[in-house]
């Protein structure tokens, strides 16, 4: 249980506060509601540019980084389909330095011409080393516009292409900027060796003078249901062939996502599930194969992928995977199936709980479906789904009209 209590300043920005004494540090999580899924189809990675030119100085300060390394505290931050997120953790009695210095950069950066060159060719860089230089790293690029024809998640976090980020102008980034950096579109949360008023005091001082932004209403295009099997298949210097299907599911705040998320545990969490058990260890038609699902807010995707044993095709793969998948759909799982990885998800989230970061971060992300206390009832609602709404789930979303494949060949010579 997270304990924890809420304000929202004048300017809209929405401040949680989870008192920990029993730490002597404290952390400050800032969630901006902005992710690539905001993003123009033609200005596409602004949301990952900024991640990086978030750091690169504010109107006041030319580093972020030094003032905060002064008094003892580190920072980081990511950035996905959804959300941008920065966070920090510091001795509890230097708590005020990261108010000046968090309220600083969302007042305004300091818009450098040289940060922004800088920050350009680290991203061009990233998008070269981990997307187009590594075995598989354009996996994402390939399947996410097969999957997604209407709405933005059709595209990767880091952009569609690096060319999107070699054009983007000063103009363009100070429009993102203000669209999205603003009090009335972030979410605050300070834990750890803190208290309320303490905490009050500070977001009033320190961020309550930051003016509200202009919001646009978010109205994304909606992806419309997939009617029929989507196939592409690519060739590339990797070493082996890889196999991916994806399916379409609820979004991450829907009340179906623990059973669907339970199931792809049962499918393929430890050497004792389905997908391990029959297709690397018995008939060996894999030498590694897992299903996950994404967790994006908007509706998501089911993915199973994996690395093919040599000699085995892809065809025959996908048969063997389609088998155990269908075995699912006719008859569900079984009670100790499911025990077994609700026992193992609960777990996990009560391993994450014990950082206080972590806590942080994910009252964060819980405010973002209405509800900060959704943090608290995620076990609850592991514990309530059922064998019978495994299978319904499964029958659902596991149908081959709404699955797109990848074949990812391992090219000869």
């Amino acid at each position: 249980m997270i304990n924890f209590q809420e304000f929202t300043l004048e300017n809209g920005l929405r401040v949680i506060v989870h008192e920990d004494p029993t730490v002597q540090i404290a952390v400050m999580n800032i969630l901006y509601d902005v992710g690539s899924r905001d993003e123009h189809p033609d200005k596409t990675g602004f949301a990952h540019l900024f991640e990086h030119l978030m750091f690169g100085g504010s109107v006041n300060i030319p580093s972020y980084d030094e003032p905060l390394q002064r008094v003892g505290g580190e920072n980081n931050a990511f950035t996905n389909t959804d959300i941008t997120n920065y966070y920090l953790t510091l001795p509890a009695a230097n708590l005020e330095t990261g108010f000046w210095l968090e309220s600083d950069r969302m007042l305004s950066l300091s818009f450098d011409p040289k940060v922004l060159e800088v920050q350009r060719k680290v991203v061009i860089e990233e998008f070269k080393q981990r997307y187009l230089n590594q075995p598989y790293g354009d996996v994402w690029l390939k399947l996410r516009p097969l999957a997604y024809q209407q709405h933005p998640y059709q595209w990767a976090t880091i952009g569609k292409e690096i060319a999107h980020i070699e054009d983007a102008t000063m103009d363009d980034v100070k429009n993102f900027f203000f669209s999205h950096y603003v009090p009335n579109n972030a979410i605050l949360v300070v834990a750890g060796h803190v208290t309320f008023n303490q905490v009050k005091t500070l977001a009033e001082k320190w961020f309550g003078p930051i003016p509200a932004g202009k919001l646009k209403p978010r109205n994304l295009p909606k992806e419309n249901k997939q009617t029929q099997k989507r196939f592409a298949q690519v060739e590339a210097k990797v070493p082996a062939d890889a196999f991916y299907k994806a399916w379409h599911m609820p979004g991450r705040f829907h009340n179906d996502y623990y059973a669907i998320d339970l199931l792809s545990d049962v499918l393929s969490r430890g050497q004792s599930s389905r997908l391990y058990q029959q297709l690397i260890k018995e008939k060996e038609i894999f030498t590694s194969i897992s299903s996950f699902v994404m967790g994006t807010i908007d509706p998501g995707l089911l993915v199973v992928s994996g690395r093919v044993k040599e000699g085995v095709s892809l065809q025959d793969a996908e048969k063997e995977v389609n088998a155990i998948l269908d075995e699912v759909v006719a008859n569900g799982v079984t009670f100790d199936e499911l025990e077994k990885v609700k026992n193992q998800a609960e777990s996990t989230l009560e391993f994450g709980e014990m950082e206080v970061m972590n806590r942080a971060m994910n009252l964060a992300f819980s405010k973002l479906s209405g509800d900060a206390d959704l943090v608290n009832r995620e076990a609850e609602k592991l514990t309530a789904v059922t064998v019978a709404d495994i299978q319904r789930v499964a029958t659902d979303v596991l149908q081959e009209s709404n699955a797109s494949v990848l074949y990812y060949k391992a090219s000869v010579g």
